[in-house]
């Protein structure tokens, strides 16, 4: 935009030369602000599907669109990973004790 158009009343946008996309970022994350990965990440606690969903999201290259949701998604993918191990760890500890019960009777 030439500053010729300024004198017409139309409004400039401000951006920096060097990176045009210092601009992009300037909306909040959604959910509240602190974005869906870390917001997944919370709710899990709750509703462990949401771990999974993060991780689905983390995958899919979600965080492309904007790079702040990253490490929210990238936690929430840890997180469910664990949760996954200490599951099935349990599940296999629970399945090996009723087999030792019912082979004493």
């Amino acid at each position: 935009m030439d500053t010729a158009d300024q004198g017409n009343g139309e409004y400039a946008p401000i951006r920096d030369s060097d990176d045009p996309q210092l601009g992009k970022f300037d909306k909040p994350l959604p959910c509240f602000g602190c974005g869906i990965g870390w917001f997944s990440l919370l709710l899990g606690f709750v509703c462990p599907l949401m771990w999974y969903y993060a991780t689905i999201l983390y995958f899919g290259n979600y965080y492309r669109k904007d790079p702040r949701e990253r490490a929210g998604l990238a936690a929430s993918a840890i997180v469910a990973l664990v949760f996954t191990i200490a599951l099935l760890i349990t599940v296999i500890v629970i399945i090996c004790w009723l087999v030792a019960c019912v082979t004493v009777m």
